[in-house]
C-alpha cells in the first residue's frame, strides 16, 4: 500500500516508515520539519508541507494515489499543553479534522492514529485496560481523546476504518543504529539519563521519591519504538482486511521504576549517572502500566525488543554514536 505518514520525520514516525518499507509498503512522509528531522527520512520521499494547508493536503493524497494514512503529526509535551492549550487544540484537533476531511475528499478510507495513554488520566485499575474510564488531566490527553471520538463518528458516517493506538512510554532506538530519539527539547526519561551519564547535562532529576512503590519512584511501562512501529504496520494490514475499527493499548504489561531505569543505564555507562532528587510533579500518577492483551490478540503482535536492558542498550548506542543530535542540547 502507498501510505502517507504525517510526522514521518519524527521519532516514532521515522521508525514506522522503516517498518512499512521492510513489510513491502511504500511510505510517503508529510512533515513540516518543525520537530522532525530531514535526516530521519530514509524510507520513502519527503513532502514538506503542513496539515493546515488543507487544499494542498487533499491534492497530495490524490496525486500520490495514497491508500492509507498513519497520523503522527501532533504537539506532544504535556507541560506545554497546560501553558499553551490553544496550540494543542489547534494542531491536534483542528489540523487533524482537516486531515480527515482531505481523506474524505480523496476517498482514502484507512487511518492509523497515534493516540496516548494520557487519555486515561489518573488510573483506577492497573494494568490499564482499553475500557478504563478516559478522564484526561491535561490538554494533550484531552486533544487525543477528542480525536478518538471524532474518528468513531467519522468512521460511522463516512465508512472510514480507523485504529487508535494508545502508547505508553515509547523508548529505545533502532537496533541497527539507523534511527534514534532526537528532540530539540528533551523530556523523555531515558535520553535524559543517558545525556547525564555522558556529561551532556549536569544531572537527571528524579521527580518524587515518596510514591507508594517498592523504591519510592514512579513506575512506567516502557515499550521499544521498533515494537511500536511493528504494531502500526500490523494495524494497517488489519484495517486493510476490513476488520472493525477500535482502540488498542501498546505497552508491555510490566513497569519499571525511575530508579530501575537509572540503574540500567548505569550498567552500560562507564561513568556513574549524576542524580538529583526533587518533589513530585502535579498530575504524575505513581504507576502507569498497560494491559496489552487486546493488541496481542487482535493484531498478533508481541513486543520483541522491549526488555529494559535492550531498550537501554539500543538508546545508549544511538546517543554515543550521535553526539551532535539535537537531543543532546541541555534544557
Amino acid at each position: 500500500m502507498k501510505v502517507l505518514v504525517t510526522g514521518g520525520a519524527g521519532y516514532i514516525g521515522s521508525h514506522t516508515c522503516k517498518a512499512l518499507a521492510r513489510s513491502g509498503h511504500e511510505p510517503i512522509v508529510l512533515d513540516n520539519l518543525s520537530a522532525g528531522h530531514r535526516w530521519a527520512v530514509k524510507w520513502g520521499r519527503l513532502i514538506e508541507s503542513d496539515l493546515a494547508e488543507k487544499e494542498k493536503l487533499a491534492q497530495i493524497l490524490q496525486e500520490q494515489h495514497i491508500e492509507a494514512v498513519m497520523h503522527f503529526a501532533a504537539s506532544l509535551l504535556v507541560g506545554e499543553s497546560v501553558r499553551e492549550p490553544r496550540k494543542y487544540f489547534w494542531n491536534n484537533v483542528v489540523n487533524t479534522l482537516q486531515l480527515l476531511d482531505a481523506m474524505r475528499e480523496a476517498k482514502v478510507k484507512i487511518i492509523v492514529f497515534s493516540s496516548s495513554a494520557a487519555t486515561y488520566g489518573e488510573p483506577e485499575i492497573v494494568p490499564i485496560p482499553e475500557d478504563h474510564p478516559q478522564l484526561p488531566v491535561n490538554p494533550y490527553g484531552e486533544t487525543k481523546l477528542i480525536m478518538e471520538r471524532a474518528l468513531k463518528w467519522y468512521g460511522n458516517a463516512y465508512k472510514m476504518g480507523w485504529i487508535a493506538l494508545r502508547y505508553f512510554n515509547a523508548a529505545g532506538a533502532d537496533p541497527r543504529g539507523e534511527l534514534g530519539e532526537a528532540h530539540d527539547v528533551e523530556t523523555h526519561l531515558i535520553p535524559l539519563i543517558i545525556q547525564a551519564a555522558l556529561g551532556r547535562r549536569p544531572s537527571v532529576e528524579i521527580y518524587g521519591t515518596d510514591y507508594p512503590t517498592p523504591d519510592g519512584t514512579a513506575i512506567r511501562d516502557y515499550i521499544h519504538v521498533t515494537d511500536l512501529a511493528d504494531a502500526h504496520v500490523r494495524a494497517l494490514e488489519y484495517l486493510h482486511r476490513g476488520q472493525p475499527s477500535r482502540a488498542l493499548n501498546l505497552g508491555t504489561g510490566r513497569g519499571n521504576s525511575v530508579r530501575e531505569v537509572i540503574n540500567a543505564v548505569g550498567k552500560v555507562s562507564p561513568q556513574p549517572v549524576p542524580v538529583t532528587e526533587g518533589p513530585r510533579r502535579a498530575g504524575d500518577p505513581a504507576v502507569l502500566v498497560a494491559d496489552p492483551r487486546q493488541a496481542v490478540e487482535v493484531l498478533g503482535w508481541k513486543p520483541r525488543y522491549s526488555e529494559l536492558d535492550s531498550i537501554i542498550q539500543n538508546a545508549w548506542n544511538w546517543h554515543v554514536a550521535h553526539p551532535a543530535a539535537p537531543s543532546t542540547r541541555a534544557t
